[in-house]
């Protein structure tokens, strides 16, 4: 008999201090702004109706702020593997200061000195992957803009790295699914 196949629903944290000025935010423990604390609450909508076999959610506060304002149907668990990309010595940095030193920088292709590369991202989301999958249910997971781009594209079969290619802004909604018996991206990025 064939399992059946279940979405994986994925939430982006609402907005920061850090998100808003485009800082990397990895393993600093901020809360969401008032403004992220209404986009998590603007995401019940989209959730209503769902009964979560689970709900998955980082350690870290803004994630886990999301979770319990978003209020999901279903047991929340936190999973240390949803923590966003340790961006080591990049941390609270922006994209643009970390090219001043050194042209060319991509996170994807360069990972953080100190901290993670994109393969050991791949490996955290892909046991995430396959906690999923076993889980006889819908699954949400509450985490953050870099973890979850890979988490993507692990889930549809690509290299961790063309998570590089997949927007996800403060707050969106997106679902990973099957079609065929294929793992696809079924929604990206919905707010």
């Amino acid at each position: 008999m064939q399992r059946t196949r279940f979405p994986c629903f994925l939430v982006r944290h609402g907005e920061t201090e850090w998100s808003l000025s485009h800082r990397h935010t990895g393993r600093t423990d901020l809360p969401l702004l008032p403004e992220g604390r209404t986009q998590a609450v603007g995401l019940q909508g989209r959730l209503v109706g769902h009964r979560f076999a689970a709900v998955l959610e980082s350690p870290l506060l803004r994630a886990r702020e999301t979770c319990r304002l978003a209020a999901p149907e279903g047991p929340v668990e936190v999973d240390p593997d949803l923590a966003e990309w340790d961006y080591g010595a990049y941390e609270g940095r922006t994209t643009a200061e970390i090219r001043s030193e050194r042209p060319g920088w991509d996170l994807f292709d360069d990972g953080a000195p100190g901290g993670e590369d994109v393969a050991a991202v791949a490996r955290r989301v892909d046991r995430v992957i396959a906690r999923v999958r076993s889980t006889e249910g819908e699954t949400v997971c509450f985490a953050h803009g870099h973890v979850l781009r890979v988490l993507a594209a692990r889930w549809a079969g690509w290299d961790p790295a063309a998570g590089r290619g997949l927007l996800l802004d403060p707050a969106s909604l997106s679902v990973l699914g099957w079609e065929r018996d294929q793992p696809v991206i079924a929604a990206w990025n919905l707010r």
